[in-house]
């Protein structure tokens, strides 16, 4: 099938050898096109080339019945972490294998997508703020694990650790939590309180160190600029490292009382600059180069009123990738005044 090389897709097998319009032999038949691949056609003035017609696979998530099933996993896991939390709030701690129930069917749901970016969008909703915050940053401390290439039981216990590292705000004020201004300094030191009644908390409930370190330790800082302790580097445990970046990312991209949502990949770059003596470099680095390629195909509206289609992400600056907007590219590397508002559901 012949098609534009705009309409390339990483995973498209060539069916024939590509040449430029200066007949340059750019890549053999039968390769298996990566985004640097589409990236070099394109810059080597390559139109049109020819990929082998397989039957389109359709992305897991735009499937009604797995949309369903993803939703019904979200559900559970956020209805159970409200559950959880009055529990802890009226004993003190919670029932472990409560947890264990609702967080083991349903990580292994989200094993079966790698659209890690979809589920974030499909988690766009405006259920209570600290469930629905817990669930996200579960399932991404349980996808960096994976991306770090930790077994599965560690992929679990840490996704676990990511679900549970707030279950101490049940011991503070909602009407503190909920303030929609900004904090005194007294109470700023209230809400710092929450790590260690965490921390408290999963040592009443479970045999676990690692989870009640990730809960007390997730907001300390490698410069020794965080709290309760003011820890730095090695002595912030390594899955309060992961909850820390999948913490972050998942409040700056939510909406609450007090804030806006901002764009993902906005986030995602001051992630990037909170890696140079914030957070781990090593989880940072991990958690944008496997998220990064999940923004190519999505529909994207500009500053400018345009809608778009991210087509790849830029070599030269990979938070401002190529949008194609009405048959026209637009290089965000390029046009700086051009920028991604929103990002939307395929």
């Amino acid at each position: 099938m012949r098609v534009h090389v705009s309409d390339l897709k990483p995973g498209n097998h060539l069916n024939a050898d590509a040449y430029s319009s200066r007949g340059l032999h750019v890549l053999p038949k039968g390769s298996l096109l990566q985004i640097n691949d589409i990236a070099k056609l394109m810059q080597l003035g390559v139109d049109y080339v020819d990929i082998e017609t397989l039957e389109e696979e359709v992305s897991p998530l735009s499937r009604p019945s797995i949309i369903q099933t993803v939703t019904t996993s979200f559900d559970t896991m956020i209805d159970g972490f409200e559950s959880l939390y009055m529990e802890a709030l009226l004993k003190g701690s919670f029932n472990q294998s409560v947890v264990n129930d609702i967080l083991q069917p349903s990580l292994q749901t989200l094993d079966k997508h790698k659209d890690v970016v979809s589920l974030l969008l499909l988690l766009d909703r405006e259920d209570n703020y600290t469930y629905n915050h817990s669930l996200q940053v579960g399932m991404l401390s349980y996808y960096i694990a994976i991306w770090l290439g930790y077994s599965k039981q560690e992929c679990y216990e840490i996704g676990r650790a990511g679900y549970l590292i707030d279950i101490g705000k049940c011991r503070i004020s909602p009407s503190l939590l909920n303030k929609p201004g900004k904090l005194t300094p007294d109470e700023f030191e209230e809400i710092k309180l929450h790590t260690k009644y965490g921390y408290e908390i999963i040592r009443n409930s479970m045999d676990d160190s690692y989870t009640a370190l990730a809960a007390l330790q997730h907001h300390e800082r490698e410069d020794g600029s965080g709290y309760p302790s003011g820890l730095s580097k090695v002595d912030i445990h390594p899955y309060a490292q992961i909850a820390a970046v999948a913490d972050i990312y998942s409040a700056m991209t939510s909406k609450r009382v007090y804030q806006s949502k901002q764009e993902l990949i906005s986030v995602l770059r001051e992630i990037n600059n909170l890696s140079f003596g914030k957070l781990n470099a090593k989880t940072v680095q991990a958690f944008i180069q496997h998220l990064m390629p999940n923004f190519i195909g999505k529909r994207v509206l500009l500053n400018t009123g345009d809608i778009g289609v991210i087509i790849m992400n830029n070599l030269v600056d990979i938070f401002r990738p190529l949008v194609k907007v009405d048959g026209m590219f637009v290089d965000l590397s390029r046009e700086r005044n051009v920028a991604i508002v929103e990002i939307y559901m395929d």
